[in-house]
């Protein structure tokens, strides 16, 4: 095969791969978005912002439990969205793929949806999350009763397609 042939059949190749992992991206995203606008999820959410606001400051130096708070609000959060993909997908959600994905277009990625999804992962989002959370429960961050609300708007592809 000549070369020419061989490199636009791999950009072929590359480039429906690219569109299969922005639509099963998409697919995912818009399960998680109705797993977290839900009652349930807000609650348990807003239950452990509500266990643990109080233990955080707005310092640059961080306590040591911040740690285990942190490694605690991950497990949960991800417990649950898993199980929840998990049965929405009929099983077929693969986190290593989804994980990937998500760090491959984090650079491009705005809105609370991903500022949920990036606080189960970066220690610094979590910590804003909790302060905002512990600033509107004393009154001085107006506008935010409860934590990240992740409301969808429509069903609109979310990468371009």
């Amino acid at each position: 095969m000549p070369d020419k042939i061989r490199i636009m059949q791999n950009f072929d190749d590359n480039k429906s791969n690219g569109n299969q992992c922005t639509e099963y991206f998409n697919r995912v995203i818009g399960f998680v978005e109705d797993i977290v606008v839900s009652e349930e999820f807000q609650s348990l959410q807003r239950n452990f912002l509500e266990k643990h606001y109080q233990e955080f400051d707005d310092n640059e130096e961080n306590k040591i439990i911040y740690t285990d708070i942190f490694k605690e609000y991950t497990s949960l959060m991800e417990f649950y969205i898993i199980n929840h993909l998990n049965f929405r997908m009929n099983g077929s959600f693969q986190m290593e793929k989804f994980a990937q994905e998500l760090q491959n277009m984090k650079p491009g990625l705005d809105g609370e949806i991903f500022e949920l999804l990036f606080s189960l992962t970066d220690f610094l989002t979590f910590k804003d999350l909790i302060l905002d959370y512990k600033a509107s429960k004393n009154g001085r961050f107006e506008g935010l009763a409860n934590g990240i609300i992740v409301t969808r708007i429509d069903k609109q592809p979310l990468c371009g397609e």
